[in-house]
This record gives structure tokens, sequence and C-alpha cells, in this order.
């Protein structure tokens, strides 16, 4: 009796088991694996995302940069792919071989048997025209529409940037992108992505047995529509900065062009550059691999990323501190006689201008006058050290923007350097350094790193007798002003209004009988000044920065050519053509015109090597001091204007 009861307690825990398992076998199946589910749906219906389209971009003449061509993405449902027949005759039609089919059949699979992934990225319209006729004959095979940006004019291609796919890390962190979206990674498209990308949608449609859509399904009851990104109207001259660009060609170098009223930023050039197109498309990842081996760098954006010296057009920023601290006035008189010395050391100029006051001085960029301000404004009584001296000098300088980011709406754009009694200090040795052992500064030379559009924001601070507006590069967004309210506020300087008016002068003559005088434009007053940043690398950079006209100024510009010498050879002609051609849209100077866009000042360029492990560096801070004095006498014992 035992026994028997025993053995039917067995059988029965025997059928209790068997029948969990099939319940936890079904509620597994049927709630927590989704694949039956979406298997048997891909069979009726077909999940399609809708991508927006991404916003234009526009110039501030209505002129059209940037907009939209379509591209699909060719996708698969593996498990309903897998007896295909005709699998050669798709790789003819989209451009593959078999070995490319299986291994993204492979990884298709790996992803999910049953649901939809990527198999081929962005077919052209043709390749995509041909395929429709055939896909039904390709089971598991679907198209998804996509956009790819195309620029009709292959211009500012460090401006607008580019975009790309999304990747792990950016997904984690946003949990709008999804694996296959694209994202600005650079330029315009990464500063705006928010405003340009738009907002996903998606629809479900009925297909047949030959994967032909058929109707939406349930009427479009959970379809969402997607929403177009916002376009932009950028405060670019479309056509000044082609010309810039042209100007450029054979040369290495930036130039900004900014509209002092605004801060509008006009023409933005970086050379070398690339035509934006080459990293859009199939070929993406390829072009911009050799584009990153390149030696030139082209993806390097020199206007706002690159340090150059100053030199000579840091002469204003200098007198206008020595107007401030009452050092300098229009009268202010010093003697040049070839070279401003100090015990054996001497910084040479290019003339011995004689006797000079402020506006000759500038006009004419005698070192030795600079030299002069600049002791003069370190060196005050008031101050019980060099070191104070100096540091109320750095000061005044970072009201000009330079050394600290302009936070203009351009990703990437870099401060620049103004050096800090710390850096001096730990160089030199603490109170071992004078006004006379860092004189270099007041001639734009030294240690000082300004980027080129710093150099254009710069003048417009002096056009504008003491403040500016951030630069900024979007005009509108949609048909609404740029909101951001940075773009709207003055910066001010710690600079008297009152002072500005003899260095204008000086910078008007500078053009009209001065350095520039080979670059007047008839009929319109320009200010600027010219520069010659010495470059330990080879031959001397070209530098100049103006606006113009003097009386409502339009235009402010910093310019850069890498070696190219006195700045009056290409910095000057280059930056008054600009000026002439955005005031007038015409040129008056033909033979100039063709000199610069003929013109090649091409430095060499060497492939860079790793550099040696350097072994620990025993010099001692004496020893450095005596060292930075021989390369100092260096840079001193040449002229610079």
């Amino acid at each position: 009796m035992n026994v028997s009861s025993g053995r039917q307690t067995v059988i029965y825990f025997i059928f209790f088991s068997v029948g969990l398992i099939y319940l936890m076998r079904l509620f597994y199946i049927q709630v927590i694996d989704d694949s039956y589910k979406s298997s048997a749906d891909n069979n009726v219906q077909r999940l399609v995302v809708e991508y927006p389209s991404r916003g234009l971009i526009y110039d501030r003449n209505g002129e059209l940069l940037v907009y939209n061509e379509p591209v699909y993405d060719l996708m698969i449902i593996p498990k309903q792919a897998k007896n295909m027949a005709d699998s050669l005759e798709l790789c003819r039609l989209i451009g593959i071989t078999p070995e490319d089919y299986t291994e993204k059949y492979r990884k298709a699979k790996l992803y999910s048997p049953v649901k939809p992934s990527l198999f081929e990225k962005q077919l052209s319209v043709e390749t995509y025209a041909t395929l429709q006729e055939k896909l039904y004959k390709f089971s598991g095979f679907f198209v998804l529409p996509r956009t790819l940006r195309k620029y009709p004019t292959p211009i500012a291609a460090h401006l607008f940037g580019y975009i790309g796919e999304v990747d792990s890390s950016i997904t984690r962190k946003n949990p709008y992108y999804r694996d296959g979206d694209y994202i600005g990674k650079s330029g315009i498209e990464q500063a705006y992505e928010s405003k340009l990308r738009g907002q996903r949608g998606s629809r479900r449609v009925m297909v047949d047995v030959f994967n032909r859509e058929k109707g939406s399904y349930m009427g479009g009851k959970y379809d969402t529509a997607s929403v177009a990104g916002n376009n932009l109207t950028l405060s670019l001259d479309r056509d000044l900065q082609e010309y810039g660009e042209r100007l450029f060609a054979n040369k290495v170098g930036a130039v900004v062009a900014i509209e002092p009223s605004t801060g509008e930023i006009l023409a933005c050039v970086s050379n070398p550059s690339y035509d934006p197109n080459l990293l859009v498309g199939r070929t993406r990842t390829k072009n911009y691999a050799l584009l990153l081996k390149d030696p030139t760098k082209p993806l390097f954006n020199r206007a706002l990323m690159a340090y150059y010296p100053p030199g000579s057009t840091f002469k204003l920023i200098n007198d206008l501190i020595g107007e401030q601290e009452g050092v300098l006035n229009a009268q202010t008189s010093y003697y040049c006689d070839g070279g401003y010395h100090m015990g054996s050391q001497t910084v040479k100029c290019d003339a011995r201008h004689g006797s000079l006051a402020l506006e000759s001085a500038i006009a004419h960029s005698c070192n030795t006058y600079h030299c002069y301000v600049f002791r003069s404004i370190v060196d005050q009584k008031k101050f019980r050290s060099t070191e104070e001296g100096y540091e109320v000098w750095r000061n005044h300088v970072l009201t000009f923007g330079i050394g600290k980011r302009l936070f203009s709406d351009l990703p990437q754009e870099l401060k620049g350097n103004v050096p800090t009694v710390q850096y001096y200090d730990k160089y030199f040795g603490k109170g071992r350094w004078k006004s006379s052992t860092v004189v270099s500064l007041s001639i734009g030379q030294g240690e000082l790193g300004i980027t080129p559009l710093q150099m254009a924001n710069t003048m417009c601070i002096i056009a504008n007798n003491g403040y500016f507006y951030i630069p900024h590069i979007v005009k509108k967004i949609d048909n609404t002003l740029n909101p951001d309210k940075r773009f709207t506020e003055k910066n001010y300087t710690d600079i008297d209004p009152k002072y500005y008016a003899i260095v204008q002068q000086g910078m008007e003559s500078v053009v009209e009988s001065g350095t520039a005088a080979g670059s007047k434009i008839k009929g319109i007053t320009v200010c600027g000044k010219t520069g010659t940043a010495q470059n330990p690398h080879g031959k001397d950079h070209s530098l100049f920065v103006g606006y113009a006209p003097r009386e409502n100024p339009k235009i402010a510009i910093g310019i850069m050519v890498e070696n190219g010498g006195w700045g009056s050879d290409w910095g000057a002609p280059i930056a008054s053509l600009m000026i002439e051609k955005y005031l007038t849209d015409s040129i008056s100077r033909p033979e100039l015109e063709k000199r610069m866009l003929e013109g090649v000042v091409q430095p060499k360029i060497y492939m860079e090597k790793k550099a040696p492990e350097q072994k620990k560096d025993s010099t001692t801070t004496k020893d450095k001091a005596v060292i930075v004095a021989k390369l100092n006498a260096t840079v001193k014992n040449k002229s610079v204007r």
C-alpha cells in the first residue's frame, strides 16, 4: 500500500514537472522572447524608420551652401533571406563581392535572425533605381531612404564640418541616438546638431510574400511623422569666402573677416583645406584616413586653432595699454637709431627712424619705439616689482580677448597664449627677470600666441572704440535671429574709448603712407597694420590686420600667410583685395589680384617622425635662463615690422 502510494506520488510529480516546464516555455516564448512574434510580424508588416531631412544651410544673402541628397540603406532580415537563390545578382546590382555578402549576412544574423539590420548603406539614386525593379526577387531585403549632405560650392569645409555615424559612446550618453544614426562631428554640424538633426519618425506598412509594400498597417494608427531639422542662415558671405580661398591657393595660413557692428563672421579661410564632398557617402572613411595622413594637415583649422606670434600687429594693443597707464600720448617721442639696445643685445629696426611720435611710430612700425613703450608700462614706479607691472600689462591684454577663448559658436576654438608671471618665474627663476628680459613681447614676439580669429576680433575692438561682440557664424535659425544672447551683448576692454583715436590715425597712416602703402584702395579709407612674425622653422610669416572704411566700419580682417615674409608682401595685399571685394563687389587692381592668385608661398612639408624618448632634464634654473637669453638674443637681433 505504501509502495503504490509512493509510485503515484512520483508519477504525479513527473506530470507536474513536465507541465510546469511547458508552461514556463510558453511563457518565455509569448512574453519574454519576441523573436517568434518578430518573425511573424515581419512576414506581414514592416517597421519603416522615417529619417528627417537635415536642416539646410544658407549664406547671409540666401545662397544655398549645404543641401541634402537622397540615398538608400539596404536592410536585411536574415531568416527571410536564408535560402535566397539570387545572391549573386544582388551582389552585382549593389557592387559587392560574394565574400562581402557572406560576411554581411553573418553579422546581420549574429545581431538578430528575425530583426532588420543594415546590410549595405548609402546606395546612390542610380543604384537604387536599378535595384528597385528587382527587389521583389530578394526575399528578406528592403530599402530605407536616407539623405547625405551635398555642397554645391566646395568651400568652407572647416566651418561646415562633417557628419558621421554614432558610436556606442554617443548612444550611451544620449538616448535619442540609435545605431545607424548620424551626428555632427565637427564645425557647424556639431555645434548646431540639435537644431539641424530634426526628429525621427516611423510607420508600419503591410507587405506581401514578395516583401512589397501593400499599404499602411491599421490605417497608420501607430505611425509618427518625422520633423525636418531647422534651416540655418549663416553670416558667411559665400562670394567673399570663395574669393579668400582662391587667394590662398598654393599658400598656407588663414584669414578671418568679421562685421564689427555685429560680430558676424563674414569669411573664415584656412588653407590647406579640402572639398567637403569628400567626407560624404560610402567613401567617407577612406577619404578621411587619407586626409588624416596628409602631411599638410588639411583637417587642421588654422583660423581657430593655430597659435601665431602676432608680430608688429600687436604694437597697437601695447600702445593702447601705454595710453591707459598714462605713460604714452600722441606727443610722446622716442629716438630710433636703428634698434633698441639692452647691454650687448639689440632689438633691431628696419631703418633709422630718428625721433618719432606715436602716429609715425605706428605708420612705420618702429620696433625701438614700442620697446620703450613696453618698458615704460612695466617699470612704472607705482609697481613694487617687475612681476606686478607685468601682471597689470597682461591683464590689460586679456580684456582684448587674447589668451582666452572668445566662446564663439564654432567648436574647437583655442585660447592662444599670453605667458603668466608664474611661467617666467619657472623659466628664469623668481626675481631673476626684468622688463628687458621679455621686451620682445612688445613687438609681438616671444611666447605670445594668437589665433587669426582673435586678430580679426582685435580689429573689431579698435574699430568700435573699445568693445566687441562675440564672433559668431549663425545669423538665423529658420527665420528667427540667433536667440543666443551672448552674441548681442557688448564686451568691453579696460581701455578708455578716448585713447583709440590716435591709434586709428596711425593705422590709417600705415595704409596711406606707411608699411602697407602698396595696398591702398582708391576711394576707401583703410586702417591697418602690417606684421612680420619670426619663424624658427623657415622664412618669417606675413601678417596684416585692419578694418574699413574708417568711418562706419563694415569689415574687420586678420590674416596670416605662413612663410610669406614681410607683412606688406602677402598679408596686406590679400587683405586689401578681400576688403575691396566685399565693399564694392569688384576689383580695381587686376595686376595685384593676378599676382596674389598665382603666387606660390609653400613651406617645406616634412612627414612627422616619432620623437625619441628624451632624457631627464638636469639643467638648472640658472642654466635655463642663460640658454633662453641666448635664444632671445637671436630673435632680438632681427628686424620685425
